[in-house]
């Protein structure tokens, strides 16, 4: 079975890379034109998207700078040690408020997790193992939905955070499970 998932994994993206030009070619679709006008798009909403980007990286950094982070951690610390938790899982907290607004932004933040805590902690796991587990929701939502015209989508939100909060509780659960 694993020699199989290898071959399907070596092989899926150049088929995926193949087969959808051979088929927007079969539907008579201008591929060139379709992929610059779409990649136009894509540019257009990254310029519109960085100085809000920006400004929640130095928010993050700030509280992170000005010691509030420790201060949280130190306030909680007290909790987390009668419930038997472990307290270095709070140093997540910047990366689970910036992952649903943007992914570069919470790539960031996982980097700077990792190079102070190191790829092997606990906290590096977690932070990978989060970056993994959960969406962008805001991002999406917006370009997805944008696309599409849709304005009301206060469930999707509701839903979308919902979906990150249960990838932040189970990459806490997995990740103290096997490394923990």
């Amino acid at each position: 079975m694993m020699q199989v998932v290898t071959q399907v994994s070596v092989w899926i993206i150049p088929a995926l890379l193949f087969l959808i030009p051979l088929y927007a070619f079969w539907r008579k679709v201008p591929i060139y034109e379709t992929f610059v006008e779409g990649a136009e798009d894509g540019f257009k909403t990254a310029v519109k998207i960085i100085p809000f980007l920006i400004g929640m990286l130095v928010a993050i950094q700030v509280f992170v700078d000005s010691g509030a982070l420790e201060m949280v951690v130190n306030v909680l610390t007290p909790v987390f040690d009668r419930f038997g938790w472990n307290t270095e899982i709070l140093y997540i907290i910047p990366l689970a408020i910036m992952r649903p607004l943007s992914g570069s932004g919470a790539l960031g933040v996982s980097t700077q997790l990792i190079n102070d805590f190191g790829p092997d902690s606990f906290v590096g796991r977690l932070a990978s193992t989060m970056q993994g587990s959960s969406d962008t929701t805001f991002f999406v939502l917006t370009v997805y939905f944008g696309a599409v015209r849709i304005k009301q989508y206060r469930y999707a939100v509701k839903v979308g955070l919902i979906a990150d909060l249960a990838g932040l509780a189970a990459s806490i659960w997995i990740v103290t499970r096997v490394f923990g």
